[in-house]
């Protein structure tokens, strides 16, 4: 029998995703709903399999896990790579290192980098837009991405960034849906705003410094609208088992994310970057944290010397 480990943290960010997938339900059909299907099922299913071997129970955390899974891929992404991303992300980015709260990387990252690496082709092929309901009643931009567009040298709206009237990935649509989501998250004391604001602040920093500085490749501050980056700033970033612990170091965490995904975008040959942003913050979490660890107290001081 199926049983779910109470977490009432994980329920929290489940409530926060709901506009969200209302919005990606308005925006491209029907598509989200069998994405969404595919993904529980499949790594609901998984974590099954490894849980039922110690007799221990699925946690919430992979709805979690599932929820933004299937919102980080563009709407034409086959249903069988949705299926193939998730196993992985479960299994190897979480059941081999012993389940929820042991494991190093986001399993939802993990699962996102995955595929984009081994089905590259496939994926850039899957961004469009249904309109409402799986119609041609939104007028969106379908051949090139928002960063596409801009690495390109053309003029992205500010508009279609703020209200996901564009190209891209199902959930990183409406920027101010994820805003709002960021300022429930932060009220209810779910997620870390250190970690959104140091690593917001350190890709404007940078991304200004190279874009002003002359840097030929860097894009224009509107590409941080563009993008997964607030999405993944929000959600996968603040993951509190693969983030740090120590509130000091969620600075120095969030700003090495968001320099990474800067760098990434303008020296490398992936326009996007989050992913591969936020498992390299994931490597070095434990390091900064013991960077931050104040519990090593200096010997006592006795009459005969330090001890």
């Amino acid at each position: 029998m199926l049983t779910f480990l109470k977490q009432p943290m994980m329920r929290r960010v489940l409530y926060s995703l709901i506009p969200l997938y209302l919005y990606g339900l308005w925006m491209y059909g029907y598509r989200l709903l069998f994405a969404a299907a595919v993904a529980f099922v499949c790594g609901v299913g998984t974590e099954w399999l490894f849980e039922r071997k110690k007799s221990g129970k699925v946690s919430e955390a992979v709805l979690v896990t599932c929820a933004l899974y299937a919102l980080a891929f563009p709407p034409k992404t086959p249903l069988w790579i949705i299926g193939v991303g998730i196993i992985f992300a479960v299994g190897l980015g979480k059941g081999v290192y012993g389940g929820f709260g042991r494991n190093i990387f986001n399993p939802a990252i993990t699962g996102r980098a995955f595929v984009y690496i081994s089905f590259a082709v496939v994926l850039s092929a899957s961004y469009t837009s249904f309109g409402a309901f799986g119609s041609k009643a939104v007028d969106v931009v379908a051949s090139a991405t928002p960063l596409g567009l801009m690495r390109a040298g053309q003029e992205v709206k500010l508009s279609s960034l703020l209200f996901g009237l564009r190209s891209g990935a199902i959930g990183e649509g409406m920027v101010l849906l994820v805003a709002a989501a960021a300022v429930y998250l932060i009220a209810t004391k779910t997620a870390s705003w250190r970690i959104m604001l140091s690593s917001a602040a350190a890709a404007a920093a940078l991304n200004a410094a190279l874009y002003f500085g002359g840097v030929s490749s860097a894009l224009p501050m509107e590409s941080l609208l563009a993008g997964s980056f607030l999405f993944v700033t929000v959600f996968m970033a603040t993951d509190p088992v693969s983030a740090p612990k120590k509130p000091k170091a969620h600075y120095v965490y969030g700003a090495l994310i968001g320099a990474t995904v800067v760098i990434i975008r303008t020296f490398s040959a992936f326009p996007e970057g989050t992913s591969f942003a936020i498992l390299f913050g994931n490597t070095f979490a434990t390091l900064i944290d013991m960077a931050f660890d104040s519990s090593k107290k200096p010997a006592a001081k006795t009459a005969g010397g330090t001890q």
